[in-house]
């Protein structure tokens, strides 16, 4: 009997489909896509994508716009993003499967659990959009209450920085990158590996969390292989 993949659940970053500017730049999502292709050749990969490179509901909200209407603005903006990895994915060969938790049935299928589980199971990447489908939410809490409903192994999010560090390493050249910290050290620093709301969530059903770099060649296969790579959130 073949041995049992891992599944992780991956969390992309809105600002890592435009390269840090509007939009989607085709070539960073390709380049995506093609990392998530060598790590799907050892995990069973589901993937939560955010929308900061089109909405950000809280910023919106900020500037006099209706809360609720702005975080389903963003959630169209996951959508998107969604729609554009599996884009570039099918380029590749890799099959992949779109779930909405916001009706869009044109477009993605609604969600549902069981079919994720199967379409995993299958060989399958399934690419979730809209978030958890509520407002007030973060799409880091929908990675995390999405990696628990399809009983992953790990939570892993991709940032532009290669883990976690003591500071900013962008300001301070000598911050330190932690390689394990635990979620209540996480939360009491505020380390700003994910909002509160999601490491709770992951603390409390022992979810563990690694943190590393899309942009860094290799890095996920790395993480979904348990190699030294970026920094594990553990209990």
């Amino acid at each position: 009997m073949p041995q049992k993949k891992r599944r992780v659940l991956l969390k992309l970053s809105g600002e890592a489909f435009g390269g840090g500017t509007l939009g989607v730049n085709p070539d960073i999502v390709g380049a995506m896509a093609k990392e998530i292709a060598e790590g799907a050749k050892q995990a069973e990969v589901a993937i939560v994508v955010g929308g900061g490179n089109f909405f950000r509901g809280a910023e919106l909200s900020q500037r006099g716009m209706d809360r609720s209407r702005a975080d389903y603005m963003g959630m169209l903006g996951t959508v998107m993003n969604a729609l554009a990895l599996q884009d570039a994915m099918k380029h590749i060969g890799l099959v992949s499967r779109v779930q909405s938790a916001l009706n869009i049935e044109q477009v993605a299928e609604p969600y549902i659990r069981g079919k994720a589980i199967r379409y995993l199971e299958e060989g399958r990447v399934v690419i979730f959009g809209a978030g958890t489908g509520n407002p007030f939410f973060t799409t880091d809490t929908a990675a995390a209450l999405r990696g628990l409903e399809m009983s992953a192994d790990i939570v892993i999010k991709a940032t532009k920085v290669d883990g976690i560090y003591t500071e900013d390493p962008k300001t301070n050249p000598d911050a330190m990158r932690y390689t394990t910290v635990s979620f209540d050290e996480a939360i009491g620093k505020n380390l700003k590996v994910m909002d509160a709301t999601a490491l709770t969530l992951c603390r409390d059903q022992n979810l563990p969390i690694s943190v590393f770099s899309i942009f860094k060649q290799g890095a996920l296969k790395r993480v979904v292989m348990g190699e030294d790579e970026g920094t594990k959130v553990i209990a």
